[in-house]
């Protein structure tokens, strides 16, 4: 089936999660008028669906490949990330300073849904690249934005974000890859000031390939004699070909940096996202530059990490999309059996039997709430960079909940999509397994969901003595009045989070984090479904968001939220009856 971006059901979400118009009431973001709103949620889903979707199967058949230290990408992914960068869509939200659009990030979030709805795997290129704008915007000198902001903002070049390394994990303190400082005398004293780089990233997103002219590394390392730990880490920019200050190629072809694609990763899912071991100063001339100050790397990386976070919750939302979309189409098409208790015995579309109907619904339900979490989140960020330090708060609480529901959801609405499709679905070629495939790294990278619900009950909820969460759950038990069993949930979820923060041990917190992130996501999301249902009998609104989004936010509210609500007891349940058996009994 051919991809249908859901254009008007993301200016919805726009206008009432995010509140791009209250944003655009300021001078900073004046341009983000209705009128352009609309255009660019339309030329986004026209790009995706003519450029980019058509390139999802060969990309999960054929894959990226990797011959030589070359990373080759099948037939047509070169001409279309071409003409995404020539039209622009790379630098919608990126500085107006460097050649970017200066729009909200709200619409930035709404291209990459489109474009990952379209095609998950490539659009894991522009995001990472996104996450290093974000990152040298907020930590890199005035010469190095200089350098290399233009380009990335444009999309000419792509960054990529190197953390892990295979002894280390998750576990970013254990990292070993180092950087000494070259003395003056080195390299002809060309690169003096400048640091060498040495060791190995593993699980690098789009680490090496040939669709830019420069691949800038943003490289987590230490310096000699730096501290044991996260305390001691370093972020370096490693560029792929090194260059001059205007950017020119420093050599006729521009001198490549000492650095290199080792292999790539054989992966469950997106398979034309190649996943790079790259490897560092084999030959003692890896180049690279100190962002910031020795030691302070990890909050610098932290900033792309939190950009990442957002985007990679988006991608629960874009494999929803378009699994809904497939499952969808299945249902009206695929004829099986007579509806039963009908005097008509003729066998119907399976769209008309009750169990699908409720697999469908609730596929449109998480995936439309999922969306408002993410547009609301969205406008939040905004919001605080506009200088509103609430809203700024809110977002940084909102991220976990995003990040780790938002890529559930992606997990259990393409595996229904897989259900609804029956035996087809377990089929490769109908498409359906390759979202179940793609969905199920989401959970897992940019922090698994279990570090998501950790960093929730660890940091998220001490924000301002707890009154983050207690007044985002108290404005949304507010406005649920006619919502009974939302206004229910979010007293639980203040109520857990006052017991977290004041009586449970450590381990009691993270024992329930997972099931207590679930409930706070629902929470938010539910409400935000709520306030579209009200917003749904503006006469201005499309006819069937109008005739659709009470039906699909009831259907959330009366099945998922009592769902969320039975989670309170594994919340508030403590870690005892986890370590009543020992590792060795338990893992016999």
């Amino acid at each position: 089936m051919d991809y249908m971006p859901p254009s008007a059901e993301q200016v919805f979400a726009l206008r009432v999660s995010a509140g791009i118009a209250e944003i655009a009431a300021h001078p900073r973001f004046a341009a983000a008028s209705p009128d352009l709103v609309e255009a660019i949620v339309e030329g986004i889903g026209q790009f995706a669906a003519g450029e980019w979707a058509p390139l999802q199967r060969i990309g999960d058949v054929e894959g990226a490949k990797a011959a030589d230290g070359v990373v080759s990408l099948p037939a047509g992914f070169g001409p279309a990330y071409k003409s995404y960068v020539e039209q622009g869509w790379n630098a919608v939200a990126g500085p107006e300073a460097f050649g970017g659009q200066g729009l909200p990030y709200s619409l930035a979030c709404c291209v990459l849904e489109t474009l990952g709805s379209a095609n998950l795997a490539f659009t894991l290129l522009p995001m990472l690249t996104v996450g290093a704008i974000e990152s040298l915007q907020h930590h890199g000198s005035a010469a190095q934005q200089a350098l290399y902001l233009p380009r990335l903002v444009s999309g000419e070049w792509t960054g990529t974000m190197n953390l892990t390394e295979p002894q280390a994990g998750s576990d970013v303190g254990a990292l070993r890859t180092s950087a000494a400082p070259i003395a003056p005398e080195e390299f002809g004293g060309e690169h003096a000031g400048k640091y060498r780089i040495k060791g190995t990233k593993i699980f690098i997103t789009w680490g090496e390939h040939e669709l830019a002219e420069n691949i800038i590394h943003l490289v987590l390392a230490r310096t000699p004699g730096a501290p044991a730990g996260s305390r001691g880490i370093s972020l370096f920019v490693v560029p792929k070909y090194l260059v001059n200050p205007d950017g020119s190629p420093n050599g006729i072809l521009g001198a490549r940096n000492d650095l290199k694609v080792v292999s790539l990763e054989h992966k469950l899912g997106i398979h034309a996202s190649p996943t790079c071991v790259m490897s560092y100063g084999d030959n003692d001339a890896c180049i690279g530059e100190l962002i910031g100050h020795e030691n302070e790397g990890l909050k610098a990386m932290f900033t792309m990490m939190n950009s990442a976070r957002i985007n990679v919750g988006s991608q629960g939302v874009q494999l929803a999309e378009r699994a809904w979309q497939q499952a969808k189409h299945f249902a009206v098409e695929r004829v099986q059996s007579a509806r039963a208790g009908s005097p008509d015995k003729s066998p119907v579309a399976i769209i008309e039997h009750p169990d699908v109907r409720r697999m469908l619904l609730r596929m449109r339900a998480l995936t439309e709430a999922a969306r408002a979490l993410l547009y609301y989140t969205a406008g939040q960020v905004d919001r605080g960079a506009l200088g509103d330090a609430a809203a700024q708060n809110r977002a940084d609480l909102l991220v976990p909940l995003l990040k780790g529901w938002g890529t559930d959801v992606g997990m259990e609405v393409t595996s229904l999509n897989i259900q609804i499709h029956g035996g087809m679905g377990f089929i490769e070629e109908t498409g359906a397994a390759q979202l179940f495939r793609d969905a199920r790294i989401p959970p897992i990278y940019e922090g698994t969901n279990g570090i998501q619900a950790a960093d929730l009950v660890t940091r998220k909820l001490g924000m301002e003595g707890g009154g983050v969460l207690t007044a985002l759950m108290a404005e949304i038990t507010r406005d649920s009045q006619d919502a009974t069993a939302l206004a229910s949930l979010a007293k639980d979820c203040a109520a857990i989070g006052e017991w977290m923060t004041s009586q449970a041990s450590l381990d009691d917190r993270l024992a329930g984090s997972v099931p207590y992130l679930t409930m706070c996501a629902i929470a938010v999301a539910g409400w935000q479904l709520l306030r579209q249902a009200r917003a749904a009998a503006d006469a201005q609104v499309p006819a069937a968001i109008a005739r659709s989004k009470p039906v699909v936010a009831r259907y959330f509210l009366d099945h998922i939220v009592p769902e969320a609500a039975g989670l309170r007891a594994a919340a508030m349940g403590g870690a005892g009856l986890l370590y009543a058996l020992d590792a060795e009994a338990l893992a016999q």
